[in-house]
């Protein structure tokens, strides 16, 4: 293994030569950007550890001669502390990844491993590549262009922030870039913010030792210990509140964390992969999102298509999941005709994949026969074009009670009897129901999931799907 060490501080490139021939490594040096090309015009490097600042110019420019020439090397940027600037422009030019100084040597040969690992795998195989992309179905232009892009960015260590309307597949798009990366073999940690009650974000996240607190009778490792080695999936990470914002973002720029109840911090060796429906800008703009963290997350920006945008993959999609209810009811018939393929192209698909799924799910268990009709998906509600911005007010929108005299449920049972279809009609019916209980727990809880859950005797992952199902997830 050649690698190859860029710092004008005499003192520091011994330092930094030292720990990597140690470990058994080669490498050479340079103290300036024209000794770094000169050596690279050279030898090919499997790793280059670059300082940010040097008397000619900057790591960058290093960084850009190799990208444009296609190097192979696997470039490591040393930045000064507090340059998060420099080091997101670095991640975005193409870098492996970052240090910041003062460097600490075990967390140098750490990345320096990883950079190695990621050499050694730099592409996936031509097999490799469609086993992990198999889960996003779809061969529509959109979906293309997001598994080129997957492709890609799986070869850095750069935070990927994958945005789009629920039900889109934003943790299928994570785990595929997970196994398409070279920390395939370690953990993928999948963790939905909205889920966690805010008193335990930080003992989740970071863990905490034995004794810490009273409750504590046992060391717990926390999501970040649990992913070393792997990808750490922070689903719905605009849920987040700001005061876990401010610990995160410090774990993200400073590679440790600190247990509750332990006095050191240790470093961490995970890939940070975010996703959120919410417009994180927005969020921004209106202050309940922190700039510094979003800068830090959205280095590599990933979106997914909704539905309605890649109606190209609908038969692809419909069949991938008519073979999972085939397969979970034992109906190795079950089929769409052909009118009920192009019944589905007029859906609006408000909930995307998860609205096809439910919709397909009900149209089988409505169908007289394995052969489903476009009949049987007249019975099914139509959503609206596209998800609301935000919901109607309560008091104009929304049933008021259980009355299936009232005009809300009335107008509900009314839209789906259109077909003359009584289970329709009681599933219309029992939703109107659904949703108004769920809009009366988070009105009496003030907005707080967690608070209406326990009012409503759930835990905060059915809460979550139930608002998601009912197309409620803006509500709070």
């Amino acid at each position: 293994m050649r690698l190859l060490v860029v710092d004008d501080e005499p003192d520091l490139r011994e330092l930094y030569m030292l720990t990597l021939l140690r470990e058994g490594w080669q490498a050479d040096e340079a103290g300036s950007v024209a000794q770094a090309l000169e050596r690279m015009a050279q030898h090919d490097y499997e790793v280059a550890i670059v300082d940010m600042r040097l008397p000619d110019g900057e790591g960058n420019d290093i960084l850009a001669w190799a990208q444009a020439r296609r190097r192979a090397e696997r470039i490591i940027v040393v930045t000064a502390y507090g340059s998060a600037a420099s080091a997101v422009q670095a991640l975005k030019m193409g870098a492996f990844d970052y240090l910041t100084k003062p460097v600490e040597l075990s967390q140098l040969r750490q990345v320096v491993r990883s950079a190695l690992g990621q050499r050694m795998d730099a592409a996936p195989t031509p097999a490799h590549a469609p086993a992990a992309l198999r889960a996003l179905v779809g061969e529509s232009v959109p979906m293309q262009a997001i598994k080129q892009t997957l492709q890609r960015c799986a070869r850095g260590m750069a935070p990927v922030l994958i945005q789009g309307e629920s039900g889109t597949g934003k943790e299928l798009a994570a785990r595929a870039l997970h196994e398409l990366s070279n920390r395939a073999g370690g953990p993928f940690v999948a963790v939905n913010c909205s889920a966690i009650p805010e008193h335990l974000l930080e003992a989740e996240f970071f863990g905490y030792r034995k004794g810490a607190f009273t409750g504590a009778t046992s060391a717990h490792e926390g999501f970040f210990a649990a992913a070393t080695g792997g990808t750490l999936f922070l689903d719905e990470i605009g849920e987040l509140p700001l005061s876990m914002q401010a610990k995160l973002l410090r774990a993200v720029q400073e590679r440790k964390i600190r247990a509750i109840g332990e006095t050191a911090e240790s470093a961490v060796d995970v890939r940070l992969v975010s996703a959120t429906h919410r417009d994180l800008q927005r969020c921004v703009s209106d202050g309940t999102f922190r700039q510094d963290l979003y800068y830090r997350l959205n280095v590599i920006a990933l979106t997914m298509p909704p539905l309605r945008e890649r109606l190209d993959d609908l038969p692809l999609l419909a069949e991938a999941l008519l073979g999972r209810i085939r397969r979970d009811h034992e109906r190795p018939g079950l089929r769409l005709q052909p009118e009920a393929l192009q019944r589905l192209r007029r859906f609006g698909f408000a909930g995307n994949v998860r609205e096809l799924e439910n919709l397909l799910q009900r149209a089988a268990t409505m169908a007289s026969s394995d052969l489903i009709g476009a009949d049987d998906l007249e019975a099914v509600p139509e959503p609206a074009a596209a998800p609301a911005a935000a919901p109607a007010p309560a008091d104009a929108a929304t049933p008021r009670g259980a009355d299936p005299g009232h005009p809300g449920v009335a107008a509900a049972g009314d839209a789906a009897a259109e077909g003359g279809d009584d289970t329709a009609r009681l599933a219309a019916y029992l939703d109107a129901v659904e949703r108004e209980l769920l809009l009366q727990a988070l009105r009496d809880s003030a907005l707080d999931r967690d608070a209406a859950a326990r009012r409503l005797g759930l835990d905060p992952r059915q809460l979550q799907w139930r608002l998601q199902r009912l197309h409620l997830d803006d509500a709070a």
